[in-house]
């Protein structure tokens, strides 16, 4: 109910391009957000994707997160998994168009899961990194190997909870970062913060499902009002924050 309720709210205060004044946004979402262009690697993205709906293998799951909607146990097919909780179709493809407009020399990734946001993304930036962190040890073997199958070349993935593994990471900087796993008020401000040093004032932050709950959209808003962001694009299921020092402080709500 929460959703539906935040979903027409922001149906009411949302616009499209013909509302953003601002030249970096209205790039970002005319050259981004709304490229309608059918891209070729779309379909291989479609084929991983298939890949998971079509595997009927079984796993223990370890949720390190805010737990599951949908399952009871924490033994769970693949296939459901990709069909109940994994990234949709139209995201993926959104998430490869990121990583192609914006070109980061490095990436990250808090929440691997199946990989299809991971494969979406690495494919978009191929001839630069990406880092992947994913806490349940049976989905990080399971996905490193499907990863492997698919030759996916530049992406590393890490086993670990995010607080114990984010310290770790030798990067000075991250170019994009993407917050996809713990959809918790206090764990998502924590990573926020914890990554704060290591963005630059080229660096994106996207945050998935910011209005998953309440606890979340509060999360929202209060990266928003961060000293440090200076541009936030809301598009309801993914939020993105930008550190221009360049730019005027502003927030925009784009409908997708």
């Amino acid at each position: 109910m929460y959703q539906i309720i935040a979903y027409i709210k922001f149906l009411v205060k949302s616009t499209n391009q013909h509302g953003v004044h601002s030249p970096f946004v209205f790039d970002f979402v005319t050259k981004c957000l709304y490229n309608k262009e059918k891209l070729r690697p779309y379909s291989y993205l479609l084929t991983y994707r298939n890949s998971l709906l079509d595997n009927n293998e079984s796993i223990e799951i370890t949720d390190f997160g805010s737990g599951s909607r949908v399952f009871k146990s924490n033994t769970r097919k693949i296939s459901q998994i990709a069909k109940n909780s994994g990234t949709p179709h139209k995201r993926a493809k959104l998430l490869y168009r990121l990583t192609q407009y914006f070109k980061p020399k490095n990436a990250l990734e808090l929440g691997t899961s199946l990989g299809i946001a991971t494969y979406a993304m690495a494919l978009g930036n191929f001839f630069n990194p990406i880092t992947t962190i994913e806490g349940c040890p049976n989905i990080f073997k399971f996905t490193k190997q499907n990863l492997d199958v698919f030759d996916l070349k530049n992406a590393t993935i890490l086993n670990g909870e995010f607080k114990t593994i984010l310290p770790q990471l030798k990067e000075e900087t991250f170019d994009f970062i993407f917050f996809d796993g713990h959809h918790d008020k206090k764990a998502t401000i924590q990573y926020f913060e914890t990554l704060l040093p290591k963005a630059n004032n080229k660096t994106v932050f996207v945050f998935d499902d910011i209005y998953w709950s309440k606890g979340m959209t509060e999360a929202w808003e209060y990266i928003k009002a961060y000293k440090a962001v200076t541009v936030t694009v809301d598009c309801f299921h993914l939020g993105f924050v930008f550190f221009r020092k360049e730019q005027v402080k502003e927030h925009f709500k784009i409908r997708l």
